[in-house]
Protein backbone atom coordinates (compact mmCIF):
# COMPACT_ATOMS: atom_id res chain seq x y z
CA UNK A 1 0.00 0.00 0.00
CA UNK A 2 1.61 2.91 -0.82
CA UNK A 3 1.02 6.19 1.64
CA UNK A 4 1.06 9.51 0.08
CA UNK A 5 3.78 11.98 0.56
CA UNK A 6 2.20 14.15 3.86
CA UNK A 7 1.76 18.05 4.44
CA UNK A 8 0.94 20.14 7.01
CA UNK A 9 -0.65 22.87 7.08
CA UNK A 10 -0.52 25.95 10.25
CA UNK A 11 -2.87 28.32 9.80
CA UNK A 12 -6.45 29.82 10.22
CA UNK A 13 -10.03 28.70 9.00
CA UNK A 14 -12.45 30.01 6.84
CA UNK A 15 -16.04 28.76 7.44
CA UNK A 16 -17.00 29.57 4.03
CA UNK A 17 -14.31 26.84 2.74
CA UNK A 18 -12.31 29.00 0.32
CA UNK A 19 -9.25 29.65 2.14
CA UNK A 20 -7.38 29.30 5.09
CA UNK A 21 -6.92 25.33 6.10
CA UNK A 22 -9.87 24.26 3.87
CA UNK A 23 -7.93 26.12 1.03
CA UNK A 24 -5.12 24.31 2.20
CA UNK A 25 -6.56 20.56 2.20
CA UNK A 26 -8.34 20.69 -0.52
CA UNK A 27 -5.33 21.68 -2.42
CA UNK A 28 -3.00 18.94 -0.72
CA UNK A 29 -5.49 16.28 -1.67
CA UNK A 30 -5.90 17.46 -5.31
CA UNK A 31 -2.04 16.90 -6.04
CA UNK A 32 -1.87 13.87 -4.49
CA UNK A 33 -0.37 14.83 -0.87
CA UNK A 34 -2.00 13.76 2.77
CA UNK A 35 -2.89 17.03 4.08
CA UNK A 36 -3.12 17.57 8.05
CA UNK A 37 -3.46 20.82 10.15
CA UNK A 38 -3.06 22.67 13.05
CA UNK A 39 -6.26 25.28 13.40
CA UNK A 40 -4.28 28.43 15.16
CA UNK A 41 -7.37 30.47 14.89
CA UNK A 42 -11.18 30.40 13.96
CA UNK A 43 -12.80 33.09 12.03
CA UNK A 44 -16.66 33.86 10.94
CA UNK A 45 -16.21 34.33 7.06
CA UNK A 46 -17.58 34.51 3.77
CA UNK A 47 -17.65 35.79 0.02
CA UNK A 48 -18.53 39.05 1.68
CA UNK A 49 -15.63 39.46 4.18
CA UNK A 50 -14.46 37.99 7.81
CA UNK A 51 -17.33 38.62 10.68
CA UNK A 52 -14.78 37.79 13.01
CA UNK A 53 -11.93 35.90 14.44
CA UNK A 54 -10.80 34.04 17.46
CA UNK A 55 -7.23 32.79 18.53
CA UNK A 56 -6.83 29.20 19.75
CA UNK A 57 -4.86 29.03 23.04
CA UNK A 58 -1.10 28.24 22.45
CA UNK A 59 -1.61 25.12 24.48
CA UNK A 60 -4.22 23.70 21.43
CA UNK A 61 -1.94 24.85 19.10
CA UNK A 62 1.20 23.35 20.52
CA UNK A 63 -0.69 20.07 21.20
CA UNK A 64 -1.91 19.64 17.78
CA UNK A 65 1.24 20.10 16.37
CA UNK A 66 2.96 17.39 18.58
CA UNK A 67 -0.07 15.35 18.21
CA UNK A 68 0.54 14.96 14.27
CA UNK A 69 4.87 15.06 14.05
CA UNK A 70 5.04 12.56 16.64
CA UNK A 71 3.14 9.95 15.51
CA UNK A 72 2.13 10.58 11.94
CA UNK A 73 5.65 12.81 10.65
CA UNK A 74 5.22 15.16 7.90
CA UNK A 75 7.52 15.98 5.00
CA UNK A 76 6.72 19.80 4.30
CA UNK A 77 4.76 22.35 6.21
CA UNK A 78 3.22 25.49 5.37
CA UNK A 79 1.94 28.43 7.44
CA UNK A 80 -0.83 30.63 7.19
CA UNK A 81 -2.50 32.93 9.34
CA UNK A 82 -0.85 33.12 12.77
CA UNK A 83 -2.68 36.38 13.66
CA UNK A 84 -0.41 37.14 17.03
CA UNK A 85 3.26 37.49 18.33
CA UNK A 86 2.88 34.65 20.74
CA UNK A 87 1.57 32.38 18.08
CA UNK A 88 4.21 32.87 15.46
CA UNK A 89 6.38 32.22 18.31
CA UNK A 90 5.30 29.52 19.50
CA UNK A 91 5.28 27.97 15.64
CA UNK A 92 8.53 28.95 14.91
CA UNK A 93 10.03 27.33 18.02
CA UNK A 94 7.75 24.30 17.06
CA UNK A 95 9.46 24.20 13.42
CA UNK A 96 12.71 25.33 13.82
CA UNK A 97 14.03 21.22 14.89
CA UNK A 98 12.04 19.78 12.55
CA UNK A 99 14.17 19.88 9.48
CA UNK A 100 11.53 19.38 6.34
CA UNK A 101 11.23 22.27 3.77
CA UNK A 102 8.87 24.98 4.97
CA UNK A 103 6.56 27.25 2.92
CA UNK A 104 5.55 30.33 4.96
CA UNK A 105 2.82 32.70 3.69
CA UNK A 106 2.90 36.10 5.70
CA UNK A 107 -0.93 36.24 5.58
CA UNK A 108 -1.20 39.94 6.62
CA UNK A 109 -5.05 40.63 5.32
CA UNK A 110 -7.61 38.81 3.81
CA UNK A 111 -8.76 39.10 -0.15
CA UNK A 112 -11.76 41.71 1.55
CA UNK A 113 -8.83 43.98 3.49
CA UNK A 114 -9.88 42.74 6.64
CA UNK A 115 -6.19 42.53 8.88
CA UNK A 116 -5.51 38.69 10.03
CA UNK A 117 -2.00 39.73 11.92
CA UNK A 118 -1.57 42.02 14.26
CA UNK A 119 0.76 44.69 14.21
CA UNK A 120 2.66 43.52 16.88
CA UNK A 121 3.23 40.46 14.93
CA UNK A 122 5.11 41.53 11.93
CA UNK A 123 8.06 41.74 13.75
CA UNK A 124 8.13 38.20 15.53
CA UNK A 125 7.22 36.97 11.66
CA UNK A 126 10.11 39.06 10.35
CA UNK A 127 12.96 37.77 13.10
CA UNK A 128 11.39 34.50 14.07
CA UNK A 129 9.18 32.93 11.33
CA UNK A 130 10.99 33.92 7.79
CA UNK A 131 14.22 32.84 9.03
CA UNK A 132 13.13 29.24 9.05
CA UNK A 133 11.43 29.88 5.56
CA UNK A 134 12.52 27.23 2.64
CA UNK A 135 10.57 29.42 0.47
CA UNK A 136 8.56 32.56 1.81
CA UNK A 137 5.63 33.59 -0.73
CA UNK A 138 4.58 37.33 0.35
CA UNK A 139 2.19 39.18 -1.89
CA UNK A 140 3.09 43.24 -2.76
CA UNK A 141 0.54 44.35 0.04
CA UNK A 142 2.67 41.85 2.17
CA UNK A 143 6.04 43.27 0.88
CA UNK A 144 5.19 46.79 2.49
CA UNK A 145 4.27 45.32 5.85
CA UNK A 146 7.48 43.52 6.05
CA UNK A 147 9.60 45.45 4.68
CA UNK A 148 8.15 49.39 3.71
CA UNK A 149 8.99 48.60 0.07
CA UNK A 150 6.21 49.41 -2.50
CA UNK A 151 6.25 47.78 -5.76
CA UNK A 152 4.00 49.63 -8.43
CA UNK A 153 5.92 47.51 -11.41
CA UNK A 154 8.15 44.76 -12.15
CA UNK A 155 11.52 46.54 -11.82
CA UNK A 156 10.23 46.47 -7.86
CA UNK A 157 9.81 42.93 -7.66
CA UNK A 158 13.87 42.80 -7.38
CA UNK A 159 14.23 45.07 -4.75
CA UNK A 160 11.10 43.94 -2.90
CA UNK A 161 12.68 40.19 -3.36
CA UNK A 162 16.40 41.12 -1.87
CA UNK A 163 14.61 43.14 1.04
CA UNK A 164 12.45 39.75 1.70
CA UNK A 165 15.78 37.80 1.91
CA UNK A 166 17.40 39.84 3.63
CA UNK A 167 15.06 38.65 6.68
CA UNK A 168 16.32 35.13 6.30
CA UNK A 169 14.34 32.67 3.82
CA UNK A 170 16.50 30.55 1.39
CA UNK A 171 13.97 31.63 -1.50
CA UNK A 172 11.61 34.12 -1.84
CA UNK A 173 8.59 34.40 -3.91
CA UNK A 174 7.30 37.66 -4.91
CA UNK A 175 3.47 37.33 -5.73
CA UNK A 176 2.96 40.39 -8.51
CA UNK A 177 -0.86 39.53 -8.91
CA UNK A 178 -1.95 43.25 -8.02
CA UNK A 179 0.09 44.96 -10.83
CA UNK A 180 -1.47 45.28 -14.24
CA UNK A 181 -0.76 43.18 -17.19
CA UNK A 182 0.10 39.31 -17.05
CA UNK A 183 -0.13 37.71 -13.39
CA UNK A 184 4.21 37.35 -13.23
CA UNK A 185 5.51 36.27 -9.67
CA UNK A 186 9.47 36.18 -9.36
CA UNK A 187 11.33 33.56 -7.32
CA UNK A 188 14.89 33.99 -6.13
CA UNK A 189 17.48 32.92 -4.22
CA UNK A 190 19.29 35.58 -4.69
CA UNK A 191 21.67 34.58 -7.53
CA UNK A 192 19.09 32.50 -9.14
CA UNK A 193 16.06 34.26 -10.83
CA UNK A 194 12.81 32.58 -11.89
CA UNK A 195 10.13 34.43 -13.89
CA UNK A 196 6.83 32.97 -13.52
CA UNK A 197 4.20 34.18 -16.01
CA UNK A 198 0.72 33.47 -16.54
CA UNK A 199 -2.56 35.07 -18.35
CA UNK A 200 -4.64 37.09 -16.02
CA UNK A 201 -7.77 35.91 -16.48
CA UNK A 202 -11.15 38.13 -15.98
CA UNK A 203 -12.66 36.33 -13.08
CA UNK A 204 -13.08 38.23 -10.08
CA UNK A 205 -13.85 35.37 -8.05
CA UNK A 206 -10.08 34.85 -6.47
CA UNK A 207 -10.82 34.01 -2.89
CA UNK A 208 -7.84 31.70 -1.40
CA UNK A 209 -5.40 32.48 -4.21
CA UNK A 210 -2.55 33.05 -1.94
CA UNK A 211 -3.51 29.68 0.58
CA UNK A 212 -3.62 27.70 -2.50
CA UNK A 213 -0.60 28.86 -4.11
CA UNK A 214 1.38 28.78 -0.54
CA UNK A 215 -0.56 25.14 -0.44
CA UNK A 216 0.75 23.86 -3.72
CA UNK A 217 4.32 24.84 -3.48
CA UNK A 218 4.51 22.74 -0.34
CA UNK A 219 2.86 19.83 -1.91
CA UNK A 220 4.85 19.45 -4.66
CA UNK A 221 8.04 20.04 -2.10
CA UNK A 222 6.80 16.42 -0.51
CA UNK A 223 6.32 15.06 -3.52
CA UNK A 224 10.32 15.62 -3.95
CA UNK A 225 10.16 18.92 -6.45
CA UNK A 226 13.23 21.21 -5.98
CA UNK A 227 11.97 24.82 -5.15
CA UNK A 228 12.08 26.58 -8.55
CA UNK A 229 10.07 22.93 -10.44
CA UNK A 230 7.58 23.25 -7.06
CA UNK A 231 6.46 26.52 -7.33
CA UNK A 232 6.57 26.48 -11.44
CA UNK A 233 4.12 23.57 -11.02
CA UNK A 234 1.87 25.65 -7.84
CA UNK A 235 1.99 28.82 -10.34
CA UNK A 236 0.41 26.30 -13.15
CA UNK A 237 -2.16 24.72 -10.85
CA UNK A 238 -3.04 27.94 -8.83
CA UNK A 239 -3.39 29.27 -12.60
CA UNK A 240 -6.27 26.53 -13.15
CA UNK A 241 -7.53 27.22 -10.31
CA UNK A 242 -8.12 30.82 -10.58
CA UNK A 243 -9.69 29.86 -14.25
CA UNK A 244 -12.07 27.86 -12.58
CA UNK A 245 -13.14 30.42 -9.96
CA UNK A 246 -17.03 30.34 -9.32
CA UNK A 247 -19.57 32.41 -7.66
CA UNK A 248 -20.58 31.87 -4.23
CA UNK A 249 -22.51 34.14 -1.77
CA UNK A 250 -22.98 37.60 -2.73
CA UNK A 251 -19.32 38.41 -2.45
CA UNK A 252 -16.19 37.22 -3.73
CA UNK A 253 -16.58 33.13 -4.79
CA UNK A 254 -13.52 31.00 -4.32
CA UNK A 255 -10.80 29.69 -6.69
CA UNK A 256 -12.05 26.34 -7.98
CA UNK A 257 -9.41 23.58 -6.35
CA UNK A 258 -10.69 20.94 -8.02
CA UNK A 259 -10.28 21.91 -11.26
CA UNK A 260 -8.04 19.04 -12.97
CA UNK A 261 -10.71 16.69 -11.66
CA UNK A 262 -14.14 18.41 -13.05
CA UNK A 263 -11.95 19.01 -16.42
Amino acid sequence: MKIPPRVLTVAGSDSGGGAGIQADLKTMLALGTHGMSVVTAVTAQNSLGVQGAWELPVDAVRAQFRSVVDDIGVQAVKTGMLSSPVLVETVAELLAPLGVPVVVDPVGVSKHGDPLLAADAVDVVRTRLLPLATVATPNLDEVRQLTGIVVDGEPGMREAAAAVLALGPRWALIKGGHLDGDAVDLLTDGTREHWLRAPRHDNRHTHGTGCTLAAAVASHLALGLDVPDAVGAAKEYVTGAIAAGFPLGAGIGPVDHAWRQRG
